[in-house]
């Protein structure tokens, strides 16, 4: 892969998953401790479940990223998807937090020629890109899951974490006010670039 394509994924996931734990983030704020707890059936998972659940795949999958299996030997996974009564909320939310510091600390020190070199998840061997992307999608499917039990708690109390129904004319509108103002790199206006 060219380095200057692999660069940019790089940076590209990174921040994909930077906005993944920011939705995350905001979709938790506006539960209250009770309702971070709340399964919906039996079958369902709460928050505190799926955060749980995250968190050790994220340890599994990240630590010691390039070197170690990403499924470590002392992962329980079906222990995930346990929370008992005595779990805090701030137990949940500091595992959140750790996980997410065992992702970025895996994928932010990567260089460009890091992209294809090969690890391995249960032994299945994965470019440095595939294993990347398996996770993104993981976490992208398990936060879409926060967002949704959130705004159903919620309900006419959710606070929106994207464009507000009925107003994307106006976002889109703020979106071409904002690019007529912003300027590249060489101070040239976006804009123009395309210009005839």
């Amino acid at each position: 892969m060219p380095e200057e394509l692999a660069q940019h994924y790089l940076e590209n996931v990174t921040s994909e998953f930077r906005y993944l734990k920011k939705q995350g983030d905001r979709a938790m704020a506006q539960l209250d401790d009770e309702e971070f707890f709340v399964t919906l059936d039996p079958e369902s998972n709460s928050v505190a479940i799926i955060v749980k659940h995250l968190a050790g795949n994220m340890r599994s999958r990240w630590m010691d990223f390039l070197t170690s299996d990403g499924e470590k030997p002392d992962r329980h996974r079906d222990q995930e998807f346990i929370v008992d009564a005595n779990t805090k909320r701030a137990d949940v939310i500091e595992w959140w937090e750790r996980g997410w510091k065992y992702v970025f600390g895996a994928i932010e020190p990567l260089r460009p020629e890091d992209v294809m070199r090969t690890v391995t998840i249960r032994r299945e061997p994965h470019t440095v890109l595939q294993a990347i992307n398996r996770q993104l999608g993981h976490y992208a499917t398990h936060v879409g899951q926060i967002v949704f039990l959130a705004k159903h708690l919620k309900s006419s109390e959710w606070k929106t974490l994207s464009v507000p129904r009925g107003q994307s004319e106006q976002f889109n509108q703020k979106m071409v006010e904002l690019l007529k103002n912003k300027k590249d790199e060489t101070g040239v206006p976006i804009h123009l670039k395309d210009s005839p």
